[in-house]
């Protein structure tokens, strides 16, 4: 099974980051936060990955082409380039990473199903490129295939915030997108979604397409979205202080580190 991972939003809010670089490559403990989500799938043994890109995608596009050299030590005999001496190994040799160009405008809609080429299997997982989470992605993807959905989604409980998934039982009965609902703490949208492949006919390629609007509602509408509680760690990262929170975690508490 395939993992989409969106990757192409400006993430204005987190302007002192991503005025030079896409918010999926902002660091946390010297990693961007799309290696944190990386290492969680590869964990549970999701190691295929697609990345749809957008702003400042080439930023991701050079992270990948040389990143046995961003995370190993080595030695280079300046005149003889060509000459490397690799003192250590990355962890990462398994994974295979798919770049997909889905445009600097375009909305996660449309970038889902600029993405569908490349899906062969009759699932996929699909999340974003701005939070962590200590979610089993095992047991996500076994609820999945019990329930027998179009779609999951994992409905988180972060502190402070206000729930976009109304619930009946195991089923999502209204996707509401961050809105918030102060008379009742439900779940909100963790992403961390699986998908049957037939996902896709639910989408066009509509620029301004939103995932999160009319596909999502199509699902709910015939009781084809169920959400997968999780009632661990979940932190998305929106602004400097998000990214000044997870990155003293990192140094004390990473509850998102599952791996070793």
């Amino acid at each position: 099974m395939k993992v989409i991972i969106l990757c192409g939003g400006q993430g204005t809010r987190l302007r002192e980051e991503t005025e030079f670089k896409p918010k999926p490559m902002v660091e946390i403990g010297g990693k961007p936060i799309l290696w944190h989500i990386m290492k969680l799938y590869s964990h549970y043994g999701y190691r295929e990955f697609i990345l749809a890109l957008g702003y400042k995608g080439d930023v991701i596009r050079d992270y990948f082409l040389k990143y046995k050299f961003y995370n190993n030590d080595f030695t280079v005999k300046l005149g003889n380039e060509s000459d490397v001496i690799f003192h250590s190994n990355n962890d990462e040799k398994d994974w295979t990473v798919t770049l997909v160009e889905t445009g600097a405008e375009s909305m996660t809609g449309h970038r889902t199903k600029l993405c569908e080429k490349y899906i062969h299997e009759d699932d996929f997982m699909l999340t974003y490129g701005d939070a962590v989470s200590s979610v089993n992605i095992g047991e996500l993807v076994k609820f999945h295939k019990k329930q027998n959905t179009t779609g999951t989604v994992t409905g988180v409980f972060p502190p402070s915030r206000f729930g976009d998934l109304n619930v009946d039982g195991d089923y999502v009965v209204r996707f509401k997108e961050k809105i918030p609902d102060i008379e009742n703490q439900t779940p909100i949208n963790g992403g961390f979604f699986v998908f049957k492949k037939e996902f896709f006919d639910t989408l066009d390629k509509r620029s301004d397409l939103v995932l999160e609007t009319e596909p999502m509602n199509l699902l709910v509408g015939k009781k084809q979205l169920s959400v997968y509680r999780h009632n661990g760690f979940w932190q998305c990262m929106d602004t400097y202080r998000d990214n000044q929170y997870l990155n003293n975690l990192w140094k004390t508490k990473p509850e998102w580190k599952v791996w070793d």
